[in-house]
């Protein structure tokens, strides 16, 4: 029963040793980012989409990163295809940034560019949102992070010239829309 004890005691201190060598702190550059492929056929109708969002943060402050991201999408139904541009910003507050399991809070701000075809039609959208994240570290240099964005407002100009705008708010607790990735820190 000691050992098992004894055992268990030097599990955790080594765990706890660990905790201590990881998370963020000021002054650290991370990467991260969404990758997507998908397809799907019914009958002769196919469709696809590719999506690479790379972002890059830094942390101004023991709890505060700012970043941005760079991102292109583009998905295909049948003969049409449409092409998306993204550039954003976004902002976190981690509640504990030295831990190995972190909260965070995000604010983001997104300018997407479409572009259709073969009907050339355009539009761009500009939005903002408000979510929570979690990231827990699998390393020094690994973490593995959470992100839900619960709340969020865009404006597309369906194209200008004379057209009606779209205003599109969003708020969910819908957990499918939970995102996954991985973080490298610098």
């Amino acid at each position: 029963m000691k050992k098992v004890i004894l055992t268990a005691i030097a599990v955790l201190g080594f765990v706890f040793a660990n905790a201590q060598t990881t998370g963020f702190s000021k002054g650290d550059v991370f990467v991260s980012g969404a990758f997507n492929v998908g397809s799907q056929k019914t009958g002769d109708f196919k469709s696809s989409d590719f999506t690479l969002v790379p972002s890059a943060g830094y942390f101004v402050t023991e709890n505060i990163a700012i970043g941005a991201k760079l991102g292109f999408s583009t998905s295909k139904e049948g003969d049409d295809k449409t092409n998306n541009f993204t550039v954003g910003a976004f902002g976190r507050y981690y509640f504990t940034p030295a831990s190995q399991f972190s909260v965070y809070g995000q604010a983001g701000f997104d300018y997407m560019n479409s572009k259709e075809k073969p009907s050339d039609f355009k539009s761009n959208t500009i939005g903002g949102n408000i979510g929570l994240g979690m990231s827990y570290f699998l390393s020094n240099h690994f973490a593995i992070e959470a992100t839900w964005i619960g709340l969020g407002y865009y404006v597309d100009n369906n194209g200008g010239h004379g057209a009606e705008k779209t205003n599109t708010f969003g708020f969910g607790t819908d957990l499918r829309d939970v995102s996954f990735g991985v973080v490298y820190k610098f």
